[in-house]
């Protein structure tokens, strides 16, 4: 048969990432039947998920006939790549991860970890959820993120303008609004 693709559907990526965290419950998530189910039922075709620290690993085999290919790693030096090839992202709440998937301009799903005390990263995606530059989820509403989202709803962001950011990371500084 070779690596011809017969006409069959193209290479859809779903990349999830932890950053350099251990963020078990996410790896859990994606693990899940029901959420592979959902992902091929939306037409992705592969899982990526880079684990970070997690002890969590991730069995590599998809649901029901029609099957998702899994795959995961830790670390990468090259999580740029992996962002550039995904079609959707599912990301921790690290503001780094966020921003270089939107400036990329792709579908971004980020996950709160709501283990970590202080979370100043969940009013980061909340806030860009508001505006709907992204989808917020916790660990266990994600599949219901995934089946209800319409990624083409989501707006792109424009990091030119920095002021509403600015304005954010003021007031989790407790600076008033001007």
């Amino acid at each position: 048969m070779g690596d011809t693709n017969d006409g069959l559907k193209p290479k859809k990526i779903v990349f999830v990432t932890v950053g350099t965290t251990c963020f078990d419950a996410l790896v859990r998530a994606m693990d899940t039947e029901v959420v592979k189910e959902e992902l091929l039922r939306r037409g992705y075709t592969h899982l990526l998920i880079q684990m970070g620290r997690g002890s969590y690993v991730p069995s590599k085999s998809g649901g029901g006939n029609a099957s998702l290919a899994v795959d995961y790693f830790t670390f990468s030096s090259s999580i740029a790549d992996h962002l550039r090839s995904a079609s959707l992202v599912i990301s921790h709440a690290g503001s780094g991860s966020i921003f270089e998937t939107l400036r990329l301009c792709k579908p971004l799903v980020v996950v709160v970890n709501e283990d970590l005390m202080d979370n100043h990263q969940s009013e980061l995606a909340e806030e860009l959820a508001e505006r709907k530059h992204l989808y917020c989820a916790r660990p266990q509403t994600l599949n219901q993120i995934i089946a209800d989202m319409n990624l083409d709803s989501l707006l792109p962001y424009h990091p030119g303008d920095a002021t509403p950011v600015a304005k954010l990371i003021n007031r989790f500084l407790g600076f008033p609004d001007d």
